[in-house]
Order: structure tokens, then sequence, then C-alpha cells
């Protein structure tokens, strides 16, 4: 199988998915866990369901390829944000070491799968340290920026620094905000999703000073989220080719300034899937393929 996602915005070939029926299992299973992992309110299953199905069409307008986590019992309801457990490099997946504990069991049920389609192991983050998927950005194909947070400590960092020595040029680190502490997710995709290899979308009240210049030095323009859609994950958009983008429901304004730039946007409703566990479109999806 080909493999290899240095990018946030090439044409999506492959991509990982896992299903809520192999996440939620049923509404029982929900309705027993979900206070437990911090979901703001009990997801409907069945309209989880619908809601999964309506967004996979979606992400079928590019993607060619889509493969389905099975049902795990090491995982549970989170393991359906499958960006977390994982990182794609050119010379294979790097095991993430989850920071939030109900999450540990995803990163092997992961390597198990992808095992079975030939996608090598490159590494693991191990010991002290902690890493998740959510706060790794391929801000280009040599270009990896990763965010310091509850999720992902300096220990983390710097594994994922050794294991990447080989295929970036450029490791760059975020400090991220304390914003609602530790039992609450920020990742470092919260604040930025670029959606072209110049054009990002972020939330820029909660964007280090630095990062932000450095970003525009780069000659990278900055579309910025509103304040009253950085809740609704106005600043979580998966981009499936350059300019063209799936977006949580909700968000007018950002969509609004997408489309100024030329970007295509595609909606979904994902109040069960995304909104209820803080997650969105780029939490859903794992790219293995894109092609640049």
């Amino acid at each position: 199988m080909q493999f290899g996602s240095q990018s946030e915005v090439g044409k999506i070939q492959s991509i990982l998915l896992k299903h809520p029926r192999d996440a939620f299992i049923s509404q029982e299973n929900v309705e027993a866990h979900w206070k437990r992992l911090g979901y703001s309110w009990c997801p409907d299953y069945d309209q989880a369901l619908k809601e999964y199905d309506n967004f996979v069409e979606l992400l079928k307008k590019e993607a060619s390829e889509i493969h389905y986590l099975p049902k795990s019992d090491e995982t549970g309801l989170d393991s359906i944000y499958v960006r977390d457990a994982i990182i794609i490099a050119r010379k294979g997946v790097i095991l993430c070491n989850m920071g939030k504990e109900g999450r540990r069991g995803e990163p092997s049920a992961c390597a198990n799968y992808l095992s079975g389609l030939g996608v090598p192991v490159l590494g693991a983050i191990r010991g002290s340290g902690s890493l998740e998927g959510g706060d790794a950005v391929w801000l280009n194909e040599k270009t990896l920026v990763v965010g310091s947070s509850y999720r992902t400590n300096e220990a983390g960092i710097h594994q994922l620094k050794e294991l990447t020595a080989g295929v970036v040029n450029e490791f760059a680190v975020v400090p991220l905000p304390h914003w609602r502490g530790p039992s609450d997710v920020l990742h470092l995709m919260s604040l930025i999703s670029p959606v072209d290899y110049n054009l990002v979308v972020v939330y820029s009240r909660l964007l280090p000073v630095q990062f932000r210049e450095w970003l525009l030095q780069k000659g990278i323009r900055l579309l910025e989220v509103p304040d009253s859609e950085f809740e609704t994950m106005g600043c979580n958009v998966l981009a499936i080719a350059p300019r063209k983008c799936i977006m949580l429901s909700g968000n007018p304004r950002t969509r609004r300034m997408l489309e100024a730039e030329g970007v295509e946007v595609f909606e979904y409703e994902g109040e069960e899937i995304s909104t209820k566990g803080a997650g969105g479109p780029t939490c859903l999806t794992r790219p293995l393929l894109r092609l640049t």
C-alpha cells in the first residue's frame, strides 16, 4: 500500500477512519462512558451513524481509498477521532502516546490494523513522553509544527523530533495556552487548519505572537475565525484537496471568508459525532496518502 502524508492540504488519496458503529458500538455503551470521557452531552447512537455516513460521502469527493479501523476492546468512544493516535510520515507511521488516559489503547490498535496494510512503524512515543496527533501539523512537506499542550509534553516532542529527523528540515514547537485546563482538549489543530500551501484558518486570540508572526513571514495568509465561531469549531477545517475543504455546519462567517478566497466548502451536520465530543473533521480523519 502507498502511504505518506507530510501535508495537510494535498489531494487525499487514501484515508483512515473509524465508524461510530465500531467506536460507539451501541447506545448503551455510549450512555455508560460519555460523562467519564468529558463529552458535553450524551451522543445519540443512531443519529451519529447517519451523520457519519453523510460525512463519508463528502470525503469520497476526493478520497478513492477509505480504510476503517475495526472494533477493539482496547479502545472507547474517543477512537472515532483517529487523528490523535498516529502521525503519518514518508517512512512510516509514528505511534503516539495519548495524554488522555482513556485513549491509551488507540495507537496499538491502529498499528495492528495498518500492519495488515503493509504500512511500517517508523517509531513510537514511549515512557514519560506524551503526544497526540491533533498537536502535529505539517505546514509543508518539510516543516512540522507541534503544539506543546496538556496532551503533548516536552518528552514526547523531543522523541517526535528524533523520529522525524530524516524527513523534515524545520521542526517548530508552539506553546499552547491553559485555556480551560487539563480536563478539556485544546490541540494545535484547534487553532490552525491549513487549506492551501499558503492559506490557513486560525484563531489568533489563542496563538503565541511569535508563531503568528512566523507564519506571516513565511508568506502564509491567515483567515481569522471570529470569536463567535471558535466554540463551534470554525477553526477545525479539513482540506481534502488544495482549496477544497469540509467543515462543520454552523460557521457561516468562516465559510464566507473561505469562499472569498476561492475555497470550495462542503458542510456536514455533526452534533453527535463532532460537537458533543469536541472533535471536528480533522479529528475524525487520518489521511494516509495525499498527492502533492
